[in-house]
């Protein structure tokens, strides 16, 4: 994946999109951190430079704010964005989402304290996509579509009802590989389990309802709930599916905080966004701290 290069970014540019995220950390009094673009390796890095630069003056908040911008990626590289960004903010790291957060970039917004999304902000269905190598060279593929087929098929051969063209379909899926589709899932998973009851759930102490006392058993199994609805292809239908701040609040009971209603933010974040979209083409990975570009 290509990143954008800064030396591609005239300097006017540059000064003007560092000044319009320092204009959102003294708004917010916290660190901002922006990601976007797709998750694949070398993002991971570049988090990790642009964290370690915030160690000069001025000097290091308590609290990050990552603007998350993506379409997804690799697991591998959210598990590692989440390493680095609690290895600085272990005690707070918020997720501002503008437009969209896919597939592993809502996984790694499971990672936050807090996710602020609009009307206009999308999650989308887990589906981690696993590098696949072939002779033409490697891509990424969604797991969950060939785990999906491939039960599909086994299931018409149960039923005794597969075509020839299933049957040929059949002997091309490679087992092994379909193993590590299927790993890949459940990592997804236990990843969402640990990091929504760790950091977003971990002051959620009496149920809203019955003010019953929650206990850590009670925030795993909600947890694992969650992570599983945002894995079903059956309730969701697409792989692309957007899934809106009122669905997660409304259906899936996941508090989201409406950034829209905080005045003067929506403002910031829009100035913000608006410079970097003239400059990053949207398949380019970009990453922006106040030290780090």
């Amino acid at each position: 994946m290509a990143e954008a290069p800064p030396s591609s970014i005239d300097a006017i540019t540059r000064t003007a999109l560092t000044e319009a995220l320092k204009n959102i950390e003294k708004h917010r009094d916290a660190d901002v951190l922006a990601i976007f673009g797709p998750l694949y390796a070398s993002v991971e890095n570049r988090v990790r430079q642009a964290l370690e630069m915030l160690d000069g003056p001025p000097s290091r908040r308590k609290r990050l704010i990552i603007i998350l911008d993506t379409p997804g990626g690799s697991i591998d590289t959210a598990e590692r964005i989440v390493q680095v960004t609690r290895h600085f903010y272990p005690d707070h790291v918020a997720f501002l989402v503008p437009d969209r957060a896919m597939s592993a970039g809502t996984i790694l917004a499971m990672s936050g304290d807090e996710i602020w999304m609009d009307y206009y902000s999308c999650l989308g269905p887990i589906d981690p996509q696993v590098e696949r190598r072939a002779d033409d060279g490697s891509r990424f593929v969604p797991a969950l579509g060939y785990l999906d087929q491939y039960e599909r098929l086994q299931a018409a051969a149960a039923k005794g009802r597969m075509t020839q063209a299933d049957a040929i379909l059949l002997s091309k899926l490679d087992l092994a590989e379909l193993r590590r589709f299927e790993l890949e899932r459940d990592r997804s998973i236990e990843l969402i389990k640990d990091w929504l009851s760790r950091y977003k759930f971990k002051n959620w102490s009496t149920t809203r309802t019955t003010r019953k006392k929650v206990t850590k058993l009670m925030r795993s199994n909600r947890a694992a709930q969650i992570a599983k609805d945002l894995q079903s292809l059956k309730r969701w239908g697409s792989h692309s599916r957007g899934i809106t701040m009122e669905v997660l609040t409304n259906d899936l009971n996941l508090v989201i905080d409406d950034y829209s209603q905080i005045p003067g933010l929506p403002e910031l974040v829009r100035t913000y966004i608006g410079l970097m979209r003239q400059v990053v083409p949207p398949q380019n990975s970009f990453v922006h701290s106040r030290m780090f570009f």
